[in-house]
């Protein structure tokens, strides 16, 4: 399968440059596989989709303004984005300008109360980084660190936490799990008392979610690498569902990867902390999850074949022609869709 037949033709305008005011209040579609309907909501109808008995599983990783700019001892500015802690305080960055980041330069940011050293150039051009200071890591980074946004973002974003989930709780990714960013508290407690069920996930975002497929046949695209864990309690809720004939719904393309690589033939999954490079595309036969809410994807994304996978090509690139049609918002801070 090439490449070039998840490519769809976007206006630039369409492209999300900030939140919505509300959260739920983004456009929901809703695609029906069975009957192959295309149908327009708003995203807090979304409980009129979700039935007693379902479990929604949910990412509740949490973004760290991992954007941090600094200046090397000669006061040359130079710019970090961390990607993962390898262990302690040594970080895997992407730096820049990278020519002038050898071995052994020293970095001071926010007027010295964070200093880095270079410890060695990785594979691909990143770096391995080791951090020094006073206090706590997470609070020197919350306080001079900027988020990480995605590069088709140009506008500041003016509050931080819009570009996290409201459950967003386990510190570690570079980008948002979008899908998640459309819920309330309010409207996570309406589908709780319908009989829903929540079960979370972690899976730590990395910035290769946008990073383009430079192959022109799918099958020879590398997948990248993200860690995530899931832990008893949720398994329990998941492993209950569908013992008992509910749904699984996935929030989002970083759960349904987590789950898909975790689940058995049945779609049972266990406790596990793990790392995954699952690749999803047309093809894949799904084992645990029955519905997917997500957001509109790049055009020849990775993430655009996931949702075709589950969904079928044809209908998806029929949905997407019609979110475009009717000036949908597209990306991290776009509308949503349902897929059931």
């Amino acid at each position: 399968m090439e490449v070039k037949e998840f490519y769809y033709d976007l206006p630039e305008e369409l492209i999300a440059q900030v939140p919505i005011k509300k959260r739920d209040e983004s456009r929901l579609m809703v695609l029906d596989r069975e009957k192959q309907t295309i149908v327009h909501r708003t995203f807090k109808n979304i409980i009129d989709y979700l039935k007693p008995g379902d479990c929604l599983v949910r990412n509740n990783t949490k973004v760290i303004p991992a954007r941090i700019y600094g200046k090397k001892e000669t006061g040359a500015n130079v710019e970090f984005l961390l990607l993962n802690n390898i262990e302690g305080d040594v970080w895997e960055a992407i730096v820049r300008p990278g020519n002038k980041l050898h071995v052994g330069t020293k970095v001071i940011f926010g007027d010295g109360i964070l200093n880095a050293e270079i410890l060695e150039i990785m594979e691909g051009g990143t770096r391995k980084v080791k951090f020094i200071y006073d206090g706590i890591f997470n609070e020197i980074i919350d306080k001079i660190g900027l988020m990480p946004l995605p590069p088709y973002i140009h506008e500041e974003l003016k509050e931080k936490d819009r570009y996290q989930t409201v459950y967003a709780k386990y510190q570690g990714s570079a980008a948002a799990p979008t899908a998640g960013l459309h819920f309330t508290k309010e409207l996570l407690d309406e589908i709780k008392k319908k009989g829903v069920e929540i079960a979370n996930v972690t899976l730590h975002v990395g910035i290769g979610t946008f990073r383009p497929v430079k192959v022109e046949k799918i099958e020879e695209h590398h997948m990248h690498s993200e860690h995530f864990y899931i832990k008893k309690e949720d398994v329990e809720k998941i492993n209950n569902t569908k013992k008992a004939g509910g749904r699984i719904i996935s929030v989002g393309t970083t759960s349904c990867r987590v789950l898909e690589s975790i689940a058995d033939e049945e779609g049972m999954v266990k406790e596990i902390e793990g790392d995954t490079s699952i690749f999803i595309y047309p093809g894949y036969k799904f084992k645990c999850i029955d519905g997917l809410i997500t957001n509109f994807h790049l055009p020849e994304s990775t993430l655009l074949m996931l949702v075709s996978a589950l969904a079928g090509k044809e209908y998806v690139m029929k949905a997407y022609e019609e979110a475009v049609k009717e000036k949908y918002r597209f990306f991290s801070f776009g509308d949503a869709m349902l897929i059931q």
